[in-house]
């Protein structure tokens, strides 16, 4: 069941079913029109206004994410990715694949990272999940985190994607879909009151984990908040 988008243009809300319950959630639709390039202040804005948070707030989660690249690609049609072998093996049991004899096959998937071998870290990074497709495309999608705010795979539904493989098409489609996506993923997870609130430790905690305060993510983020706060001029 969907209901038609609010007076804004901007919002869906649906209803779907997950592992039995029943889950209203609210999904920003994909935009089919191009829009390739990289993410605008025009771009953070028309997101931020959409959530009533600060586009400042969202580009120091991309800051935080990216490092100092502050780009969703590392290469034309490929997304920034980090492949988890954990999350790989851990998501192949749930779906009964058998991961015997793929070490031979595959042995870039359960081999330690290899940059020198690739490159760089995105690279070798690729090379794994380009193994862990081969074994089992939805597993290996789970195990990875996407695009310049990292969203795991195993979070497609959250994100407003209609399936792991429509998942991946936007996300690898431009920037401007990973933002939408991200847009998505904050406000149906309980992310975005601390967002709007700038509650950074609250917001570090959910989206990077409990070790988020030994790697300074809550005081990184809130220092490149104030430094685009300062910076950024609405179009």
């Amino acid at each position: 069941m969907q209901a038609p988008a609010d007076s804004t243009g901007l919002v869906d809300d649906c209803f779907y079913v997950l592992d039995g319950d029943t889950i209203f959630s609210l999904f920003i639709p994909p935009i089919e029109l191009p829009h390739s390039g990289p993410l605008t202040d025009a771009d953070f804005f028309e997101i931020a206004d959409s959530l009533g948070v600060e586009a400042a707030a969202i580009k120091a989660v991309v800051e935080i994410e990216t490092g100092r690249t502050r780009a969703g690609f590392h290469s034309e049609g490929h997304p920034l990715v980090n492949f988890d072998l954990g999350l790989f093996r851990r998501a192949a049991a749930r779906r009964r694949v058998s991961l015997a004899g793929q070490a031979q096959a595959h042995p870039e998937v359960f081999a330690p990272l290899n940059i020198r071998r690739y490159g760089s870290q995105q690279a070798a990074h690729q090379a794994r999940l380009d193994g862990a497709m081969a074994i089992d495309s939805i597993a290996a999608i789970e195990a990875t985190f996407w695009g310049m705010f990292q969203i795991g795979g195993f979070n497609w539904q959250l994100a407003g994607a209609t399936s792991h493989e429509d998942f991946v098409r936007r996300v690898s489609r431009s920037e401007y879909d990973q933002l939408v996506l991200f847009a998505n993923f904050i406000r149906n997870t309980g992310l975005l009151k601390h967002l709007r609130s700038k509650n950074w430790s609250a917001f570090a905690k959910l989206y990077n984990g409990p070790g988020y305060a030994a790697r300074g993510y809550h005081t990184r983020m809130a220092a490149a908040y104030n430094r685009y706060k300062r910076t950024m001029n609405r179009p």
